[in-house]
């Protein structure tokens, strides 16, 4: 049988994937004149694409799965993009936030447990002082503010195909050279381009650029963007260390997960030492998922800050702020007793949000605490190694086919790590494997069962044969 080709492999993908979503694609329709919103989408638009460029619409989930609006069961892998670690709707956390209910959601006084979230994040972090905000972003927003207030510095440093959220400051990228630099220093390992290659790895250019449309250019100043895990870029940081306020890390990048500096980051640590600045690990996608402590047990590294979200609130909206004091104080002022002549210690900076330590999110994030505390070190180290079981099937199945797809994990989250179409996701979608359009792996939960992961393994193999086939990948 002859493979089919790129077009009729494509109409094929898109026709099945519309065939069974077609409510989900009527609502997307529907609302576009209202509704601005592509967040849950990981492609870029393409006219060959544009009958498929929609979201599914789901109205129930429970444990591995969820259900779409066409009455349509999916085995999740997206997993409220990383929050759900104990699946869809967990008793422990449903029967706390039904008990929050009955007694009011008070907005405006102290949550009487804040204290107790607090203290309990704490513990798991590893760090001394916590506060809550509610998004990834404002996280990150706030822990960039604290070290220069701080530091009183302004510069930021910043790594390439790192992702912190959608603030200005984080959406900058290199300059174009830079990425033509890299270009030629891959192609310099033999060749004409040969003789340069030490140029090349020593001449790193750090200047910055929006990433996108909106973002002033004249934030740039304050921005240094590096090649992440290369040691040409410590020394870098070592120079500018005195201006630098913070340096922002992912310390395993969500689009890079087969790249894990350890070494690097050890590096890095003892650069921010020498030079008074923050070192920031943004801990959205490790906090809790590869170890109790995140990235910084797994890596042995303490960050001076450390923001947190997706699993910490149990699948509400909540983000975490964790540090040592010399930078958390500036919210507050530091330590201070009633009944005596004490006074904040250091001056502080703006930190606020109507909707910061909302009673509801605090519930839910109490009770993933206690659960994470309960279960103990067992709880991630179960969880990485059912993934990485997933991933030796997959790479064992892809290998006997002779297929050059491979993937890759992070703890509990498994991506490929070549190339994929999106045309990889919609199939997925077509046969009742849920990730976003665009997506090319996502997360397991302790709801995932071994028929979950025989269907992920099938899925994924049988659609990347049928791409490969076509000339797809």
């Amino acid at each position: 049988m002859n493979a089919p080709n790129l077009i009729d492999l494509t109409a094929e993908v898109i026709a099945s994937f519309c065939a069974r979503t077609h409510a989900s694609k009527a609502m997307a329709q529907n609302s576009r004149p209202y509704l601005a919103d592509k967040t849950a989408l990981s492609m870029p638009f393409s006219p060959a694409l544009k009958e498929a460029y929609y979201p599914i619409v789901s109205d129930r989930s429970e444990g591995s799965a969820l259900w779409d609006i066409d009455g349509n069961r999916y085995v999740d892998i997206l997993m409220g993009l990383g929050c759900n670690l104990f699946g869809h709707n967990p008793a422990f956390v449903r029967e706390a936030l039904e008990q929050r209910l009955q007694a009011g959601i008070q907005i405006g006084p102290q949550s009487e447990i804040a204290g107790e979230a607090a203290e309990r994040f704490a513990a798991l972090t590893g760090h001394e002082r916590v506060a809550f905000s509610n998004t990834g972003t404002e996280a990150v927003m706030t822990a960039i503010r604290l070290a220069r207030a701080a530091t009183g510095r302004r510069k930021i440093a910043g790594f390439t195909n790192s992702y912190h959220g959608h603030s200005d400051t984080a959406l900058f990228k290199s300059q174009r050279l830079e990425y033509v630099r890299r270009g030629a220093l891959a192609r310099a390992q033999s060749g004409p381009l040969a003789m340069l290659k030490p140029l090349l790895g020593r001449m790193m250019l750090t200047g910055a650029k929006p990433g996108f449309a909106g973002i002033p250019k004249t934030q740039a100043r304050d921005i240094i963007m590096l090649e992440y895990g290369n040691p040409r870029a410590l020394d870098i940081l070592r120079r500018a260390g005195k201006s630098l306020a913070a340096v922002l890390v992912e310390p395993v990048q969500s689009r890079v997960p087969d790249l894990q500096p350890r070494e690097f980051l050890h590096g890095l640590r003892a650069v921010c030492d020498q030079t008074g600045t923050a070192l920031i690990f943004d801990e959205m996608i490790s906090g809790f998922r590869v170890a109790q402590g995140g990235a910084q047990e797994y890596f042995d590294i303490r960050a001076d800050l450390a923001t947190y979200g997706k699993i910490a609130g149990g699948g509400l909206p909540l983000s975490l702020i964790a540090g040592s004091p010399r930078f958390m104080d500036r919210i507050d002022g530091g330590q201070w007793q009633f009944g005596d002549n004490s006074t904040p210690q250091v001056p502080t900076t703006l930190f606020a949000g109507t909707y910061c330590r909302h009673p509801l999110a605090l519930t839910a994030a109490l009770a993933v605490a206690k659960q994470l505390q309960d279960a103990g070190p067992a709880l991630q180290q179960g969880l990485t190694q059912k993934t990485a079981g997933l991933v030796t099937r997959l790479n064992t199945g892809l290998a006997q086919r002779g297929l050059a797809a491979r993937f890759t994990h992070f703890g509990s989250f498994f991506t490929m790590t070549e190339g994929a179409s999106p045309l990889l996701s919609l199939m997925a979608l077509a046969g009742g494997l849920h990730l976003r359009p665009g997506d090319k792996g996502g997360f397991l939960s302790t709801a995932h069962d071994p028929e979950d992961l025989d269907f992920i393994t099938t899925t994924f193999i049988d659609s990347i044969d049928r791409l490969e086939r076509a000339g797809m990948l």
